[in-house]
């Protein structure tokens, strides 16, 4: 049995809650694991007996982020990532929860696989890990999970990994299946059809490129459809990667028409567009397609309007095997765990969002979907934190990547924004 974690309290700090709409100067108490007190009302209580007192002059005290779009390696690719070494990259990022996707080998669709990424978590990684299982058997999208028996393992949603369910009948079954367990369905909107063999955004970067293209619509038709299904069948729907502003008007509908549906975007989406991958860079190959700087501005917009519900890393690490190769043949994805808060900060520095509602889609958002009691500083709650200096400048160097594939779009970004500590059940875990 663990030793109890020493007392912990954190003085001198902004203390940002955004499930309480609370910015202000404060401190937060730690004891037990849990949060005893956080935000001005703790500046005057006294500290437990034994605590240690942290003097974070000045930084910012929230909590610990929470990231739906993690992919591992573990099982089957353990060369590429396994939990220990994700969980080390969420610590340096400030994230001290991970979904993982089910997209791994053997694929996540068996209860007897949730246990043993909970039990090797358990056991190697030193952030929580919350599994997602996976929606269809073998991610074929024919064949139903076992959705019943693999929540009582332990999933706490069903996605499809990267792969969309093409046949809208086993999508209205799936969704309402898993109505009858109140479970959420996470899925990738995209029509594999029309997307055909595209690499990039369908426009004028693609066609001065002389690369294949997928439109906007793979994504657009695809999302009109999912949201069409949940409206008849009253399932918990969430989008998991958005990338459109048709997507986000239709998102914005349904939720008028008060359906049950959220969504998702990456921070690669918010940050980047077609136009930085350059000269065929394949770290900035990803699904969706990175798209234009219109686009990306209308992202942001959805996400500060709360449109978009939820920020995740979209964490996909690929090696050499897979991304060194011509851009149309590389594998898509991109490493995030540990740039997450600093990419996203840059969206605060630039006006376009404000601290807590960029804090808010990493935390208590996904928190709340996700039924998770993380996510905020609430007396009682688990004592997941994250302390950062959103002004203190740094450079992402390849040699201090904790991930174990290095496929990052930043590699020698500069951001303003740091990590300082990352605590987990009051225990600092920052690597």
């Amino acid at each position: 049995m663990a030793t109890p974690a020493t007392p912990l309290v954190l003085t001198n700090a902004r203390v940002i809650d955004p499930a309480r709409d609370l910015d202000a100067p404060g401190a937060v108490i730690v004891e037990d694991g849990v949060i005893r007190a956080a935000g001005p009302e703790a500046i005057n209580q006294g500290a437990p007996d034994g605590a240690r007192v942290l003097d974070v002059a000045g930084a910012v005290v929230a909590p610990g982020l929470i990231d739906m779009g993690v992919t591992v390696g573990e099982p089957g690719g353990e060369h590429r990532e396994t939990l220990a070494s994700a969980s080390q990259a969420a610590a340096a990022g400030g994230v001290t929860t991970m979904v993982t996707s089910p997209q791994t080998e053997p694929v996540i669709d068996d209860p007897a696989l949730v246990d043993f990424i909970l039990r090797r978590a358990r056991d190697t990684a030193c952030v929580r890990v919350h599994p997602m299982a996976a929606l269809t058997k073998g991610l074929h999208g024919t064949e139903m999970s076992e959705m019943g028996l693999l929540q009582e393992a332990g999933a706490v949603a069903f996605a499809n990994g990267h792969r969309s369910v093409t046949h809208s009948g086993i999508m209205r079954r799936l969704l309402t299946y898993a109505r009858d367990f109140d479970a959420l369905v996470v899925h990738h909107t995209e029509d594999p059809d029309l997307a055909g063999d595209g690499v990039l955004n369908e426009g004028l970067i693609a066609s001065w490129k002389g690369l294949p293209a997928s439109p906007r619509e793979a994504e657009i038709i695809m999302m009109e459809r999912d949201l069409r299904l949940a409206a008849l069948t009253r399932g918990r729907y969430h989008a998991q990667l958005i990338s459109c502003a048709d997507s986000t008007r239709a998102m914005a509908r349904a939720k008028n028409d008060g359906l049950d549906v959220t969504c998702g975007i990456s921070i690669n989406h918010l940050t980047l567009n077609e136009n930085d991958i350059g000269p065929y860079r394949t770290f900035f190959k990803m699904s969706p397609p990175l798209r234009s700087e219109e686009e990306r501005q209308a992202m942001v917009s959805s996400l500060a309007d709360g449109t978009i519900d939820v920020i995740t890393s979209n964490h996909d690490p690929q090696d050499v095997e897979t991304k060194r190769h011509p851009f149309a043949e590389a594998a898509d994805g991109a490493i995030g765990l540990e740039t997450l808060l600093s990419a996203g900060l840059r969206l605060v520095h630039s006006g376009d969002l404000s601290l807590t509602r960029l804090l808010a889609a990493m935390t208590c958002n996904p928190a709340r979907r996700l039924g998770l009691a993380s996510g905020r500083l609430a007396a009682g709650a688990p004592a997941d934190l994250v302390v950062f200096d959103p002004d203190r400048p740094w450079i992402l160097e390849k040699s201090e990547i904790h991930s174990r594939s290095k496929n990052t779009p930043f590699e020698g970004a500069r951001f303003s924004g740091k990590v300082l500590h990352t605590i987990v059940a009051g225990r600092e875990v920052s690597p």
